[in-house]
């Protein structure tokens, strides 16, 4: 049996009404040297019949009994079937348009920089319209065409979707795997890749149809809490957080204030508060000053973190440092 340029995992739990489909998405793409790995994780409806059906009637799906216990655990009982220099993830309800494969090779063969690309996508839901936020998040998906521009923001929200990811196998067995505990697996494993010195970015065609409905993960699974993912944020903030040296956190509303806690946990003060608001102003917020932003000059020693979450915000921050002299990544960290 020859060895597949890429293997595309798939785990499916209970998705009888969409897994033909995405299965056929994969099977049918212009990449044809590929193998579909489908991990049934415990389905009590026609999952596995129907995936077991498109094994019989194309020798390069193959399919795997998961243990019926989460996606990290189907994940880990597929993966150990994946013979591809390259991985794909693939989730049962979603669809991939058929060059999303043959053009995230290419970009991964075109620079060995990078460990993963994931790909712009369209968010679709069949009950009804997708929400302004969700629209937003693709729009701001597709913006991470560079490294750069990736790395920039993979502390405010996660930087690939997963699904549509391919990226290289040695890159993932590098970085540790998927990992289960109270966080989301994919954007820790994105800020592991990082943490190691790995490239990520998306293309900007959009390549996957990514579906959105009330009973997704990210709304249900206690590892997608606000708590969770701050705690995670704090985790990788601390990497370029120096050590022994109080952080300036940049919005004192809720956010800034539960991440100056964190870090706090973690080892990292907060010297002061910068704020907008008038009636925040001259305030001491758990010891520390509440301050304008006027009050900031040149770089100094200690890091800024940007923690404001309103729209456009991260922008404006973004512009009003960079006048000052701050560099992104070596002075500051957005984090919202």
């Amino acid at each position: 049996m020859t060895t597949p340029l890429i293997s595309v995992l798939m785990p499916a739990r209970n998705a009888a009404p969409t897994v033909e489909g995405a299965a056929r998405s994969i099977l049918e793409q212009s990449l044809r040297d590929l193998e579909l790995i489908a991990v049934d994780d415990g389905s009590s409806d026609e999952t596995g019949r129907i995936l077991a059906r498109l094994a019989r009637e194309d020798a390069r799906a193959r399919l795997v009994q998961g243990p019926g216990q989460g996606l990290v655990r189907a994940l880990w009982a597929g993966l150990p079937h994946c013979r591809a220099p390259y991985l794909a993830r693939m989730d049962a309800d979603d669809v991939s348009l058929p060059s999303r494969l043959e053009k995230s090779v290419a970009a991964l063969e075109a620079d060995p920089r990078l460990a993963a690309v994931g790909t712009a996508v369209e968010v679709f839901r069949e009950d009804r319209p997708v929400s302004p936020n969700m629209q937003l998040c693709a729009r701001w998906l597709g913006s991470l065409t560079t490294p750069e521009l990736l790395f920039a923001d993979r502390l405010v929200e996660s930087p690939l979707c997963h699904p549509s990811v391919t990226m290289r196998k040695a890159a993932l067995e590098a970085a540790g795997g998927f990992e289960e505990g109270d966080f989301p697996e994919d954007w820790q494993l994105w800020l592991k890749l990082l943490s190691r010195g790995f490239g990520l970015k998306n293309l900007p065609e959009v390549l996957l149809r990514w579906r959105d409905r009330d009973s997704r993960l990210t709304r249900t699974d206690p590892r997608y809490s606000k708590r969770s993912i701050l705690r995670l944020k704090a985790r990788y903030l601390g990497e370029v957080l120096p050590r022994g040296r109080p952080s300036i956190v940049w919005g004192a509303g809720e956010l800034g204030l539960a991440l100056s806690r964190l870090l706090r946990a973690e080892g990292f003060g907060t010297d002061r508060f910068i704020e907008v608001s008038p009636r925040k102003l001259g305030q001491r917020i758990e010891g520390a000053p509440v301050v304008a932003p006027a009050s900031l000059g040149p770089p100094g020693e200690l890091h800024l973190v940007a923690a404001v979450g309103a729209k456009g915000a991260r922008q404006e921050i973004r512009e009003r440092l960079s006048g000052l002299g701050w560099q992104e990544g070596r002075h500051f960290t957005c984090a919202a």
